[in-house]
């Protein structure tokens, strides 16, 4: 039977939470995966097709989970709430296919700032979908972050692109399945999670392959190999994290994701953010720590005798 949505609060989701600290480091290790992700599918998608590699991305996650389980992959397939966990795979999936789409167009550095205004739409989030309240100080955080965003995007400008409004719909795909992940992660294993967005995702842009597949030159196989890992590790690390911490904890600390990218981008590129990309940046992260605080304070003051 799947389990509604609404019929729980956020403080409901999260009253399970089993250890902050471990919680923290292991997103911060998440977030430093996925960006090397991201690294090596921007390298990859300057010679194959979107689709191809996510697929790629997605059928290495299934088949590396399913060597691990090996017998037990049956078994852990089995859920109480498949709905849910076509919900959040369709979320994943889609969050993947955005911001994967806008790298060759975008910096990866401007690509990521813009997807780090998720932390503040996970609020936003739970105040539509879980019923928790939405009040003055949080609509401030979300106004603030999305101001930073339109500083990157600086439309009118003359550097305005389409594409850069992929990481932005990436960011509200990247929130959902935050919730997602965090409600399913406390009832069942992380490895049913895994596979059901494996199965999910390998489909899904299977479909598109007759139409967009170029063979895979030998030279960039292990590029191809390491998506599939760097993806299934940092999946893994995500779910874990967001199971044993409160998502509105730990999401802050995905920022790191900016420095990161800013990095990568620089040596494998040679793409530099420019003066109000840092600016847009540094806008939202304010905004993000804002609610951060916020939050940790209404939940001191909640649990103070």
């Amino acid at each position: 039977m799947c389990l509604p949505l609404r019929l729980t609060s956020l403080a409901d989701i999260m009253q399970n939470a089993q250890n902050p600290a471990r919680g923290i480091l292991l997103m911060i290790l998440a977030i430093s995966a996925f960006t090397l992700l991201d690294a090596s599918a921007k390298g990859l998608i300057q010679r194959y097709s979107a689709p191809q590699v996510v697929w790629v991305r997605f059928l290495g996650q299934l088949l590396i989970v399913a060597l691990i389980l090996r017998a037990r992959t049956p078994a852990m397939m089995r859920t109480q709430y498949p709905r849910l966990h076509l919900m959040r795979a369709f979320f994943q999936v889609t969050t993947a296919a955005l911001f994967f789409s806008s790298l060759n167009h975008i910096g990866l550095a401007e690509a990521t700032a813009l997807t780090d205004t998720s932390p503040v739409l996970v609020t936003l989030g739970a105040a539509l979908f879980l019923g928790e309240r939405l009040g003055p100080r949080r609509l401030i955080g979300i106004g603030v972050a999305l101001t930073g965003a339109v500083i990157i995007l600086r439309p009118g400008a003359g550097v305005f692109t389409w594409w850069a409004l992929l990481p932005l719909a990436a960011a509200v795909s990247f929130a959902a399945n935050s919730i997602l992940t965090r409600r399913i992660g406390q009832y069942e294993p992380v490895w049913t999670a895994m596979l059901w967005g494996g199965l999910f995702g390998t489909v899904a842009f299977g479909l598109a392959l007759p139409a967009v597949w170029k063979p895979i030159e030998m030279a960039d196989l292990p590029l191809f190999v390491f998506v599939g890992m760097i993806g299934t590790l940092g999946q893994v690390l995500m779910i874990r994290s967001l199971s044993i911490a409160e998502a509105g904890l730990v999401a802050p600390f995905s920022y790191i994701g900016v420095v990161l990218a800013t990095l990568w981008g620089a040596l494998f590129f040679n793409e530099y953010p420019d003066f109000w990309t840092v600016v847009g940046t540094i806008v939202i992260v304010c905004a993000g720590l804002y609610v951060w605080h916020r939050e940790t304070r209404h939940r001191a003051g909640s649990a103070a005798p």
